[in-house]
């Protein structure tokens, strides 16, 4: 497996990405195509495509923060699905980052997050905070309750979210 840094929203993969992207994730937990591409030119964030067998099969959007880094989006695509390869991917998270931050939507909302919450706590991942609050990501788009979830427990959860609110949605 292959973890490849895309630096340019030129790049080929890019178009897949946002595809996939915006097919999987709900409007309200997403940006659209402008915003999404001025990611490419942001400091402190990573586009990462994954490969394996020479095949773009998922992507990972994260932000090197302070302390920790901020894993925005991760997704494997639907037809790679359901081979492990998600949990190749948290291997390689926690071998390259020793403190990680996510959030996702509460279990309880439908079977995909209550899968996808069981999925990370078997990868090491524990829930933080029941009660943060994502942000808008624009102009008709909703805050949304979510859970953060972390392979780590912060000191200062407030100083996280602080920081997370600062940086990945201003």
């Amino acid at each position: 497996m292959e973890f490849l840094q895309i630096t340019s929203p030129e790049d080929y993969r890019v178009q897949q990405i946002y595809n996939s992207y915006s097919t999987s994730f709900p409007e309200d937990e997403r940006r659209d195509w402008y915003k999404f591409i001025q990611l490419f030119t942001h400091p402190k964030v990573k586009v990462i495509s994954v490969l394996h067998d020479s095949k773009n099969i998922a992507y990972l959007i994260i932000w090197e923060l302070s302390n920790h880094i901020f894993v925005e989006h991760f997704e494997v695509f639907s037809e790679f699905r359901n081979q492990k390869l998600g949990s190749h991917i948290t291997d390689y998270l926690f071998k390259n980052h020793p403190r990680i931050i996510l959030e996702i939507e509460p279990e309880h909302l439908n079977e995909d997050s209550k899968r996808r919450f069981s999925f990370y706590q078997q990868n090491g991942f524990n829930l933080i905070d029941e009660m943060y609050i994502q942000p808008s990501y624009g102009e008709g788009k909703k805050s949304l309750q979510l859970w953060l979830l972390a392979n780590y427990f912060p000191e200062n959860l407030n100083e996280v979210k602080d920081e997370i609110y600062d940086i990945v949605y201003h």
